[in-house]
């Protein structure tokens, strides 16, 4: 499980672990910066051995919570990360996380607003905007659509290619004023700034233009394909962006 919003409705809980729940947000927001610290590092070690789902029910600093769709999710880092862009393109490309900080960095501070009525406001994301990879791998006319995937081996998503050439969707490096770390994502993740946070995909491995929209792993499953903020998924919330 990693922290953010659940994008999905939660798996039935007893009476007990939700009363428990409850308690564990109140500690929350009365315990000492060094506690909740503890209480995060605690969830974030077990998130990933978690099958049950119940760790994406507790609270977490920074309005986020701990959530996958995959039963764990390898680390990567500066050694082992890669990206790679292709599929209708002219300069098909593989990025380690040392390419991708190189290149030019935008910094956008938006609202992070999740599909089940979650808003983090002000959320700091910085990275590279994905029009600029776009441009370097060179794509080709017959294009319509980017499909992503992820290294968690499960999660994909999709844009079209003018949604994915807006300057409000990053190839992120960094949240919060700090490197993305594992259990928000990271090494790097995407962010679709004007969409529901479903579109941005965490641990992200691959960017692949298409010539067609595939739905992603929540479209499959009844979700908006485009997912704009306050206009899709039969929900009126404020615009983020």
């Amino acid at each position: 499980m990693n922290p953010e919003p659940s994008e999905a409705e939660g798996r039935p809980v007893g009476r007990r672990v939700f009363l428990g729940t409850l308690g564990l947000g109140a500690l929350g927001v009365v315990a000492a910066p060094a506690l909740q610290h503890g209480l995060e590092s605690f969830l974030g070690s077990v998130s990933d051995k978690d099958p049950t789902g119940l760790t994406g029910l507790l609270p977490n600093g920074g309005g986020f919570r701990y959530y996958s769709v995959a039963a764990s999710v390898p680390h990567k880092g500066l050694a082992d990360y890669r990206l790679r862009v292709d599929g209708l393109v002219d300069r098909p490309r593989t990025y380690t996380l040392a390419d991708l900080r190189a290149l030019p960095q935008t910094r956008l501070v938006k609202d992070v607003q999740c599909v089940t009525g979650w808003r983090v406001p002000g959320t700091p994301f910085e990275g590279v905007r994905l029009a600029h990879l776009l441009d370097a791998a060179g794509v080709r006319d017959s294009a319509k659509a980017i499909r992503f995937t992820c290294f968690d081996g499960t999660y994909t998503e999709s844009l079209t290619l003018d949604q994915a050439r807006r300057p409000d969707i990053l190839v992120a490096l960094r949240m919060q004023d700090k490197d993305i770390g594992h259990d928000h994502g990271g090494p790097v993740r995407l962010y679709v700034a004007p969409m529901y946070f479903y579109k941005s995909a965490k641990w992200l491995s691959g960017i692949t233009v298409t010539d067609h929209v595939r739905p992603g792993y929540w479209e499959n499953l009844g979700y908006d394909v485009d997912a704009w903020v306050g206009r899709s998924n039969g929900r009126t919330d404020e615009p983020t962006s």
